[in-house]
């Protein structure tokens, strides 16, 4: 039922294109008539929009793999630059979210440490919607960020590094078994704003799989059971990767492009100072608008990626 909901609904997508494409064709034959330029500049917007749509249809042609369809749970850990490197992070997590509200995906933070003076040490958000781990598996890997420091008094330029790492999150109906007896569960109160009952009550919990050592925790939720829910989910998402790797002999496949968080190991530079360049070093492709792709705009190099990905398949097919 689960395949045939996921068919159904890409027939509709692809009926609704060919629908748009009808009304384009009938509105440019209207415009050939009257000349309107209100009517002209709706064609213009509805051809421009529909070229997107299609756009997106190849890049989801190239997501082919097994969990690219499910929702992510993304990971960004402040890395080499202390201050510096902890606003970096926090500016990644704005980049996907305003890139989520874009693509009209869900996101829910579960959890985030505060940094000491300014930006976040660590942070696990979910990104819900089709395709969001196929998209943001993309990002996994090394970012690092030169500008002129706003911490710095003497306005010098400092480099910065963050992790981003992604799992897609498992469905229900894959069978993970976690031993109630392999989990060592903590409760304790969450901490940075969230109100009087959040901060007040033990809430939060922690959750540390024995065997193989993985903790995961959950803090933004005001009910106990709710943040526990939300914990065992992400545990079950990182077993069933665990799981997988050992079943295909791969080492971390779905972590090769990351490395220590420093120098020498990033897969994007975002330069902000002297000049404005974003550079992806798997691709080579830049972007001079460095702030618009902060404000979201990575979709190029999402592609970009992707058809590197799709070529280098290609070469080890041959």
């Amino acid at each position: 039922m689960k395949e045939r909901s996921r068919i159904k609904e890409e027939i509709e997508r692809w009926e609704g294109k060919e629908k748009e494409i009808e009304e384009i064709k009938i509105l440019e034959e209207f415009v050939k008539e009257t000349g309107d330029q209100k009517d002209m500049d709706e064609l213009i917007g509805r051809v421009s929009r529909l070229e997107g749509l299609i756009s997106r249809f190849e890049i989801e042609r190239m997501l082919s793999g097994e969990n690219d369809r499910e929702n992510a749970i993304v990971y960004i850990n402040a890395g080499a630059g202390g201050t510096e490197a902890q606003d970096w992070a926090e500016m990644l997590l704005r980049m996907y979210i305003k890139w989520a509200e874009k693509e009209k995906f869900e996101t829910q933070v579960v959890d985030l440490l505060q940094g000491e003076e300014a930006g976040i040490k660590n942070v696990t958000f979910l990104v819900k919607g089709l395709y969001a781990y196929g998209y943001l598996k993309c990002e996994v890997g090394i970012h690092r960020l030169v500008r002129v420091s706003p911490f710095d008094a003497n306005n010098r330029r400092h480099t910065s590094f963050a992790s981003v790492y992604a799992y897609p999150e498992i469905s229900d109906d894959i069978s993970i078994e976690i031993r109630e007896e392999d989990l060592k569960i903590d409760t304790f109160r969450a901490s940075g704003p969230g109100g009087q009952h959040v901060n007040r009550t033990e809430s939060a919990i922690r959750i540390t799989h024995i065997p193989t050592g993985i903790v995961v925790q959950c803090q933004n939720e005001r009910s106990q059971h709710k943040n526990r829910a939300i914990a065992m989910a992400i545990l079950k998402s990182r077993l069933y990767e665990l799981e997988k790797r050992k079943q295909e002999e791969k080492l971390n496949s779905l972590n090769k492009e990351k490395k220590d968080i420093g120098w020498g190991s990033q897969i994007r530079s975002y330069i902000l100072h002297p000049y404005k360049l974003v550079k992806d070093h798997r691709t080579k492709l830049e972007e001079h608008n460095a702030d618009a792709v902060l404000d979201g705009e990575i979709d190029p190099f999402i592609r970009a990626y992707l058809l590197y990905l799709t070529f280098e398949q290609k070469k080890e097919d041959n």
